[in-house]
Formats: C-alpha cells, sequence, structure tokens
C-alpha cells in the first residue's frame, strides 16, 4: 500500500514467531478444553490455561489483521478481488467482512460484473465439495462475505444484476460477524463434552473488519471429502446429519434454550435438528467434532421482519430473562390452580385419594409442557423448510412473538424507567450500550429509548450523540477504506472538521493531491498488475481524493439518513449545535479508534483539527475470551448475601473470588477491580476505613490500566477513594481525588448529569466537616439547581438535596431554614414513594426535630438566656482575632456528630456512588494516619465515631446545635489570652 514501507513485510512478523515453530493455536485450545475439571484446584487450573491460550491468540490475531489490512501478508486466493481476499499467517485464518451499512463496496464492485460471477461460481464450486470451508467462505469460519454471497444467491434469480446479489452478500458482513461471535461465547459456555469450537476475534482497523480464527485441522490439506456431519453449506438445500453429532448438539441447545426440531431439505427429506440450518458440525483430522457458523443461536426478532432485516435476532440475555419470566409466571399459574384444587377436594369426600393421586401427574405433565413452550425454535421466520406439525410450528412461531413482545413492551419499558429513576445511569456512550446489552436489548432500539426518555435531558442528549456517533462511525470507516496510507492524517482532520468545523468540500486541493501521488500509485498498481485491470487502477486513483468531496453539510446529512434509516429515529434539527464536543469526540475516536493530541482545541473554528493532531489509529478488538465460571458463581452468591444484610458471608465469598481470579487472569484484569470495588464496600459499612482505602487503590489502578484514564468507572473509583478518606478525616486528600473525579465524568459525560451532582453532594458534605459553610452551601445549591434541571422538582434526587441543606442549615443554627428544606424533602416522598415508606417517616422525624430546636432557639431568646450584645461583640473580636479557633470549635462539634448530622438521608452522597459491598485489609499507612487523629482528638476529649452503615445515618440522634456565643467566650476567657494560640493549633489539628 505503501511504497515507503515496503519492507514491513520482511521485518515485522505480526505476531508470528521469530525463533522455532508456530504454535498450533486450535491443538492448544482444545487440549485446555480436555483437562479434567471435576475438583475446584482443577477446574482454576482448567480456565487459567483456557484464558493464557486465548489471550495470546487474541493478540497474535490482532497483530495479524494489521500486517493483513497493511498489505504486508500475501493472501491464499490473489486473483480474487480484493474484498475476498483471505490469509493464513502463524497458523490463524483472516477474512474480510465489509460494512454493509451504507453499501458502498456493492456499487463500486458492481460494474466488474463478469468477474464477480466467475469468482462466485468458483466458490460454489469449492463448498459444494466440502472442502476447505475455511476458503470456501464459511462465514464462522472467517465470517467472510464470500460464504453470505454464496448462500444468498441461491435464492435470487438468475436475472437478478450483480449488484444486487452483492448488496444481498454485504447484510452477513458486519452484523452475521457479531453474532458469530456471540454464538461462539455461548456454546463455549455451554461446555458440552466432545463439542468444540474455534478461537474468534474480530479486528477493526482502518475501515476494514478482519475476522480471525484458527485453523480447522486438515481443512486446508482437503484430506476429508466427507468432513461435514451435521447442517448445511448450501443454504438448506442438502442437509447432512449425525447421531452421534446431533446428540452432543442437543445438549448445547437444552442450555442455551433452543429447540429441537424438524426441518426439509430441497429433496423433501426431513432431518432433526437442534440449532440453525446454516450451522456446520465439521470433523476435523484430529477426529474431534467442531460446530462452526452459529450466527443464529437465538430466534429472529419477530418486531424485524423486513427482507434487509434477516440477521435482527434476539440477544441470550433477553432469551434467558424471558425464560426465568415464563417460568415464574407458570409457577404462579400452577400454584394458583392448587390452591383451586385443594379447596374443591376439601369439599368433596369420595375418591379423595385418587384426585390427589393424579394430580402430581398432572403438574409433572403441566411443567413438561411449560418446558417446550418456552424453547425457541431458530428457524422460525426464515427462508427455510420447517416440517412437523403445523400447529407445533405455528406454537413456535408465537413463543418468537411472544418474546419479542415481551423485549418491546416489558423490557425495554423497564429499562426507561431505570434510566429515570437512576437505577441505571450512564455516564458515556460505552456504558450506555453496556447497560443495554445487559438488559437483553439490542442496539438497532435505541432510537426508541432516545424517545422514550425526552424528559430526561441528560439521558435524551446521551441517546441522541450515540446515535450520531454510531452514523458517522460508519461513514469514517467507509472514508478509511478508501483512503491510502499516506493521506490518513488528511483524511482524519478533513472528516472531524466537517463534523465539528464548517468545512467543505476541496476541489483544487483534491487534484493537486491526487497528481502528486499518482506516481506512487502507479508503483504501487504496477507490482499487482497481473490482478488488476486498467479500470481497477482508475477506481483506485479515484480513492485517494474521496474524503475530499466530503462537505459538513453531506456529512450531516448522512448522518441523519442513516440514523432514520437504522435506528427509526429523527435527529432534531438542532442536532448539530446540541452535540456535547469533548464528549462526543472521545466517543468517535474510541469507536473508530483513533489516537489524538492531547490540546485544547477550538471547535468555534472552522477547522479545528490538523493533520498533525492525528498521532494513529489503534485496533478494536472483540474476542471470545472465557471467563471463570467459579469466580463468576462466586460473586453472584455474595451479592445475595450482601442483599440480605450478611456482610461476614459476602466479603468471605468475595475474597474467594478475588484469589480465584488473580489465579486464573492475574491481578490486571476488570473483574478482578470489580471484586476489590465490592470487598471496599463492605469494609466501608462495616467502618474499617483502612482496609476500605487499600482494596479501593487496587481497584483504582487496575480501572486505570485496564479501562483507561478516562473511563467513568475510574472517575467513580476516584470518588469512592475520596470519601474512605473523608471518613479518616483526611479531607485534604479526599477534596483532590474528588476534585480528578469531577475532572473525568465532566470529561465523558458533559457538565450536566446526575452523577455530578451526586458527587458535588460528597463535595459539600467535606466541606461541612471542615466547618466551610458558606462553600459548602454554594455546591448545595448548584447540585440542587442540577437535580431540578435535569431530573424535575419531584424526584427523589431532588428531595436529597433538600434534605442536605436541611442539615447544612441546621448546623449553621438556622432552624427555621432547616425545616423549610426538609419540608420539601418530605413532600417529595410521600408523592414519590408514600407515607408509609421507611424514607419518608424519617423525614418526617426530622421535620420534628427542626420544628423542636426552632422553638428551643425562641424560647431561649424571648427569656433573655443569650448574652448581651456588649459579650456577643467581645467575643466576635476574638473569634475574628483567631479564625482557626472557630474551625476548631465548630469540627469539635461537627465532628462528634459527623455519623447522624452531617450526612443525608439515606447517605445520598454514599447510595449513589457506592452501592454496597465489602472485604477486609491492612492499610498501614492509613492506619496510622487514622491512629495519630484519633490520638489527637482523645487528647483534646472529643471523640471521633466510625462511619454509620449504609442507610443509617439519618436514623441516629440529631446533632446538637452549634454551641451559642456565651459559651464560646466562657470557654475563650477560661483557657486564657496565653493559651489561644496553642488551643487554636490544637483545634486546627483535630479539625
Amino acid at each position: 500500500r505503501d511504497a515507503s514501507r515496503a519492507e514491513n513485510s520482511v521485518t515485522l512478523t505480526f505476531g508470528g514467531e521469530l525463533i522455532g515453530m508456530q504454535r498450533d493455536w486450535n491443538e492448544e485450545l482444545q487440549s485446555c478444553r480436555e483437562f479434567p475439571h471435576a475438583s475446584y484446584q482443577e477446574r482454576v487450573l482448567r480456565s487459567r490455561a483456557l484464558y493464557k491460550v486465548s489471550s495470546d491468540f487474541v493478540d497474535a490475531a490482532t497483530k495479524g489483521a494489521i500486517g493483513v489490512i497493511s498489505r504486508c501478508i500475501p493472501p491464499i486466493n490473489p486473483t480474487d478481488p480484493d474484498c475476498f481476499h483471505m490469509y493464513v499467517h502463524n497458523n490463524i485464518f483472516f477474512s474480510f467482512a465489509v460494512d454493509s451499512d451504507l453499501e458502498q463496496l456493492p456499487r463500486k464492485q458492481a460494474s466488474e460484473e463478469n468477474s464477480k460471477t466467475s469468482v462466485f461460481q468458483n466458490h460454489v464450486e469449492i463448498s459444494e465439495n466440502n472442502l476447505p470451508h475455511e476458503i470456501s467462505g464459511d462465514s464462522t469460519n472467517g465470517d467472510s462475505a464470500v460464504s453470505e454471497s454464496d448462500n444468498n444467491l441461491k435464492p435470487l434469480s438468475p436475472d437478478a444484476p450483480v449488484e444486487s446479489q452483492l448488496a444481498e452478500s454485504e447484510q452477513a458482513t458486519y452484523a452475521s460477524s457479531n453474532n458469530d461471535l456471540r454464538g461462539t461465547k455461548a456454546f463455549q459456555e455451554a461446555d458440552v463434552a466432545g463439542l468444540y469450537n474455534l478461537a474468534i476475534a474480530i479486528i477493526d482497523y482502518r475501515g476494514h473488519r478482519v475476522i480471525a480464527q484458527s485453523v480447522l485441522p486438515g481443512i486446508l490439506q482437503g484430506d476429508k471429502s466427507d468432513s461435514l456431519l451435521y447442517g448445511s453449506v448450501d443454504n438448506g438445500k442438502k442437509i447432512c446429519w449425525s447421531e452421534d453429532f446431533h446428540s452432543k448438539v442437543l445438549e448445547a441447545a437444552k442450555r442455551l434454550h433452543l429447540k429441537e426440531h424438524s426441518v426439509l431439505d430441497a429433496s423433501g427429506n426431513v432431518f432433526r435438528l437442534a440449532g440453525p440450518v446454516e450451522c456446520k458440525g465439521i470433523v476435523g483430522s484430529d477426529g474431534r467434532h467442531y460446530l462452526l457458523d452459529l450466527m443464529r443461536i437465538t430466534p429472529r426478532d419477530a418486531n424485524y421482519t423486513g427482507p434487509d432485516s434477516r440477521f435482527c435476532i434476539l440477544r441470550p440475555e433477553l432469551t434467558s430473562a424471558f425464560f426465568q419470566a415464563e417460568v415464574t409466571e407458570k409457577s404462579k399459574n400452577e400454584l394458583h390452580s392448587e390452591e383451586i384444587v385443594n379447596a374443591s377436594n376439601s369439599v368433596g369426600v369420595v375418591n379423595t385419594d385418587t384426585k390427589e393421586s393424579s394430580a402430581p401427574g398432572q403438574e409433572q405433565h403441566t411443567g413438561e409442557g411449560t418446558k417446550e413452550e418456552i424453547l425457541f425454535n431458530p428457524n422460525v421466520f426464515t427462508e427455510f423448510k420447517l416440517a412437523g406439525d403445523p400447529e407445533e410450528i405455528a406454537a413456535d412461531e408465537e413463543t418468537v412473538r411472544r418474546a419479542s413482545t415481551y423485549l418491546k413492551e416489558i423490557v425495554l419499558s423497564k429499562f426507561i424507567q431505570d434510566l429515570c429513576r437512576l437505577d441505571v445511569s450512564p455516564m458515556d456512550g460505552r456504558t450506555l450500550t453496556e447497560a443495554i446489552h445487559a438488559h437483553g436489548i439490542n442496539i438497532r432500539y435505541l432510537g426508541k429509548i432516545a424517545e422514550g426518555t425526552r424528559s430526561m435531558p441528560h439521558i435524551w442528549d446521551l441517546c441522541c450523540n450515540e446515535i450520531v456517533v454510531r452514523s458517522a462511525k460508519h461513514i469514517v470507516r467507509d472514508i478509511l477504506r478508501d483512503t491510502e496510507d499516506h493521506d490518513l492524517g488528511h483524511a482524519i482532520s478533513h472528516v472531524l472538521n466537517c463534523f465539528f468545523g464548517k468545512a467543505r468540500a476541496v476541489s483544487g486541493k483534491g487534484v493537486v493531491n491526487g497528481s502528486q501521488s499518482k506516481p506512487q500509485k502507479k508503483v504501487h498498481s504496477g507490482q499487482n498488475a497481473s490482478r488488476r485491470s486498467s479500470k481497477g487502477q482508475a477506481n483506485l486513483r479515484k480513492k485517494q481524493s474521496f474524503y475530499l468531496s466530503v462537505s459538513s453539510d453531506s456529512l450531516w446529512s448522512d448522518i441523519q439518513e442513516f440514523s432514520l434509516g437504522k435506528y427509526q429515529f429523527e435527529l432534531p434539527e438542532d442536532a448539530r449545535q446540541r452535540v456535547r464536543k469533548v464528549s462526543v469526540l472521545r466517543n468517535i475516536c474510541l469507536k473508530v479508534g483513533i489516537t489524538i493530541a492531547a490540546c485544547k482545541y477550538d471547535f468555534e473554528a472552522l477547522s479545528p483539527f490538523q493533520a498533525s493532531d492525528i498521532l494513529d489509529i489503534q485496533p478494536i478488538v472483540k474476542h471470545s475470551i472465557p471467563v471463570c465460571s467459579e469466580a463468576k458463581n462466586l460473586v453472584e452468591t455474595a451479592k445475595v448475601q450482601l442483599t440480605e444484610g450478611m456482610m461476614g458471608e459476602a466479603y468471605t465469598l468475595f475474597s474467594e473470588a478475588f484469589t480465584t481470579l488473580q489465579q486464573v487472569t492475574g491481578p490486571m484484569h476488570p473483574e478482578v477491580s470489580n471484586c476489590c470495588r465490592y470487598l471496599a464496600m463492605v469494609l466501608y459499612h462495616a467502618g474499617d476505613m483502612a482496609g476500605a482505602i487499600m482494596q479501593q487503590h487496587k481497584e483504582l489502578i487496575i480501572n486505570e490500566r485496564c479501562l483507561g484514564l478516562d473511563h467513568p468507572d475510574t472517575a467513580h473509583s476516584y470518588g469512592n477513594l475520596a470519601l474512605f478518606y473523608h471518613g479518616l478525616n483526611q479531607t485534604e486528600l479526599a477534596l483532590q481525588h474528588i476534585s480528578r473525579a469531577l475532572l473525568l465524568l465532566c470529561l465523558s459525560s458533559g457538565q450536566d448529569h446526575p452523577d455530578i451532582a451526586a458527587t458535588f453532594i460528597n463535595v459539600a458534605m467535606m466541606y461541612q466537616d471542615m466547618g466551610k459553610m458558606d462553600t459548602a452551601l454554594r455546591y448545595l445549591q448548584e447540585a440542587l439547581k442540577m437535580n431540578e434541571r435535569l431530573l424535575g422538582e419531584d424526584h427523589i434526587q431532588t428531595a436529597v438535596c433538600y434534605h442536605a441543606l436541611a442539615i447544612a442549615f441546621n448546623c449553621m443554627g438556622a432552624y427555621k431554614l432547616s425545616y423549610q428544606h426538609e419540608k420539601k424533602t418530605y413532600d417529595i416522598l410521600v408523592k414519590q414513594l408514600g407515607e408509609d415508606e421507611p424514607r419518608t417517616k424519617e423525614s418526617h422525624s426530622w421535620m420534628k426535630e427542626f420544628k423542636m430546636r426552632e422553638l428551643q432557639a425562641n424560647a431561649q431568646k424571648q427569656k433573655g438566656q443569650t448574652s448581651s450584645a456588649a459579650s456577643a461583640q467581645t467575643a466576635i473580636d476574638i473569634l475574628r482575632a483567631h479564625p482557626d479557633l472557630i474551625q476548631a470549635f465548630q469540627a469539635a462539634s461537627i465532628t462528634g456528630n459527623m455519623g447522624s448530622g452531617s450526612r443525608p438521608v439515606g447517605g445520598s452522597a454514599d447510595a449513589l456512588l457506592l452501592p454496597p459491598r465489602g472485604g477486609r485489609g491492612v492499610d498501614e499507612r492509613a492506619a496510622r494516619a487514622a491512629a495519630e487523629v484519633r490520638r489527637k482528638a482523645a487528647a483534646r476529649g472529643i471523640t471521633i465515631n466510625t462511619p454509620p452503615p449504609h442507610g443509617q445515618p439519618a436514623a441516629a440522634a440529631p446533632p446538637p446545635p452549634p454551641l451559642p456565643l456565651t459559651q464560646l467566650l466562657n470557654m475563650i476567657n477560661h483557657e486564657g489570652k496565653a493559651k489561644a494560640p496553642d488551643a487554636a493549633a490544637n483545634g486546627k489539628k483535630a479539625a
């Protein structure tokens, strides 16, 4: 591709071994799967070996894909078109998948009609011979466009134009590769003995998608003409079947909620399958049974039935949730029917024993019927012919329709409700996507989520920005795919300028660039003259200036058209102005893999970016590295124990999961940081601040290295660590960490987000405990304004802000303001939760307390118990001369009651950032600091309490009112003016 880098093909290994033989990835992976796993230690060793081999494979595949895209690795079929090239490097098979959303490639390739037709015929012949299925375009074994072109050419008429054939073939590229990866993961987790899958990785780099897989044993030699034992390679015309293979697939299908069903081939023969028709069961030369082409292990989404939606399938998370919902519903119905039967049996006297004996059989039959109803037939709503009873087929279709309706009407609605209640609070596009997928929702429903969250400005903006970024991603990939190496920096900077600025299409400059690069293109194309026509050279020259024809108006027009076509969402007219510049730029770079210089860009300029700002392009990798099931089960069990309040048992289970994960994955893994986070939470609520800080430090380090410095989880790690330091009275250090958290949160989500308001409450709490009430009030007022603007005046988080303000005014002695703000808190809680909810009752008790204090203060004023004006003025003069003394007294008053008076109801700030978790350990530095603070406080007669358990701060006794000026004056006179500086110094240390 680039003459200046021609030596890369001989100087770089692209993941290969420099010394010794190349690694046989497939043999290593399958041998590890055959390890014994009867005992706990055997399962840990097996998981460790699988993780190590899979990680090494992904690393090698990523480097190999970079070599493939850079044209440094020769293809094994050089006479075919570029998009159909296949590669074998370092015992890894590579093939291309072309983004079909824009259908750019079919339009460009349609002119070469004759050559394409001959290529398709050649590949069909290879597939019919059942020889190298990887080379024949087996879409699982490479997920290349070739296999889909083979399959999709079958139903087309002979008179169909090649452009239509190519457009249909490209439909199975990006979508099918993602589905295939999910299917492979699902069968790996099913872990059926004797059934194997290939290692797979998907690499997106410079606009290309490359699928890397381990090589099937014997497939390249073609020494087994009868290797296909199960499934079909010709779109169901001829179906192979094996009893041994079927039994293994059936066992895995039961674990994946797939139904055994009957299908017809072209000859009318009936076969019983437990998976999709296009799946392929192949026996390798090593004698193992491999299952490939797992693009449809879940049924098709009945909400999308158009011809362009054949790969719109339900997610595995959705089918599992639907299965659980159906089981729960059937159990309720059976329990209700049993009650009716028992009631009727109690009335009758005759034949009671007969009825009771028949009930279990009836119940068992009902259970079997339930199990049959909630198994999915993956071949319904497809072009394949189903056999069997028409009523059974109709029932299978109805099951899929109910699952699709469950997704659209229940799961989607519940997810939107969770977003509105802040039970799910995504910060950026990546966390939003993870939350959507975790609920079993496909990303194609993003437009519906945006429509349902119009009342939540921050979620609305986040969804709109994500739709814009995802639409722009496909356009940027298409431009990068058609750009030469030396023009990449200019192309990326031009597209970013079109997106964020007001760049125009370049005409004259493009001609100059094209003329300057012609000699290089001639050299490059001359090296491949044997396989390129003169028309191909002309198309290649046109690619160089393709990005120059893009302007800001055309780019945003394409984005709006794409979002409407794929997400059924019409962007607002001011979408271009509503884009959050920094957050969206970060999101685009993460999705495309662009590395830009860290500097302050002027987004108001016509061209904010220069070619020198584009530093590099990184590959984006999706893989099937297995997870440790042992640790996963331990974490899930520990969460259950935690919700039941069993801290000790939860801590033990989390510790075991942490130890297991360290043995399997090593310390630097996101799952390890997850365990550290839970351990820190349990220790925090148990009062062990030193242990909590130690575990939180671990989580922070792992998140920074594994997720990135700017990931929202890293920001929350800083926020949690700040609260832990504050619990040890190291407020200055806590403020430094929480400032870092605010910076990262603003970077990922912008200035307006409820989590930032929650962080403001935490900052106010820290300043309040330091005695800086004016600063604390400013943060609380800002948090209140943000929550009212984003969530509404009647949201529970708005009530949390009102309660925090009430506590702050209480510490200042302004009991009337405390009562007024707590009254607003109570009104919101009554409206949202009801009067009988514990938090509402708690707020009511606070109202009574504040009212009582207000009456006491008024009574004292009326009785003349307050100090005289002269004494007050003397005290004020002394306190003004020694401001540190004020902080000392306030700290002594506030710190002693930190667990009750200075924290919001329900630990609002803690509840937002610190869900319950746990762990135990020793942080010697933190322990020494805590001991020193407690020693100095004890010397001055101040008791420092540990933070209360989560959700209980308001249950403790309310804080006493601040010391009156008369008492302050008496204390000052008693100590004497000579001791005032020492007292102030000691008070400052205690604070």
